[in-house]
């Protein structure tokens, strides 16, 4: 086990757990490793923190939780980054920005692709789509 020191406190994590981003993620290219944090609340949002830069976390969520026919499919060539064949599980994640005003956001232009056999993880930027990086939760 190894410690980290983050925004969460000292945060204890197995290496052999970390979820890779072998591309890092937009805008953070040399951040690779990083931990699901424990959710101290039930709900839908989770935290990813970077062993990386311990300064750096996101919030996520399965955006099919808000919008239930969102679909993105990972083409060959993610498939490869992720090690992964048609036959496995690849769930799809969205970056959630909550603003001071707390009016939620969701990015859907640019999902997260993971691997849950391989523990590991792509952003992706979805082109010709009428998604955007900063959609509003459904009223």
């Amino acid at each position: 086990m190894k410690t980290i020191q983050t925004r969460f406190g000292e945060v204890e994590y197995n290496p052999a757990n970390l979820l890779n981003f072998p591309a890092g993620m937009i805008g953070f290219p040399t951040l690779h490793k990083f931990i699901v944090m424990p959710n101290k609340k039930e709900g839908p949002l989770f935290w990813i923190q970077s062993v990386d830069e311990p300064g750096v976390a996101f919030v996520l969520t399965d955006p099919s939780n808000f919008f239930p026919k969102y679909q993105v499919v990972p083409d060959e060539s993610e498939k490869n980054l992720l090690q992964i064949t048609n036959d496995d599980d690849c769930y799809i994640l969205s970056v959630v920005t909550v603003p001071p005003d707390q009016k939620i956001t969701l990015n859907l232009a640019a999902p997260i692709l993971f691997s849950p056999k391989k523990n590991r993880a792509i952003q992706v930027i979805l082109e010709n789509t009428d998604y955007k990086s900063k959609t509003p939760l459904p009223t």
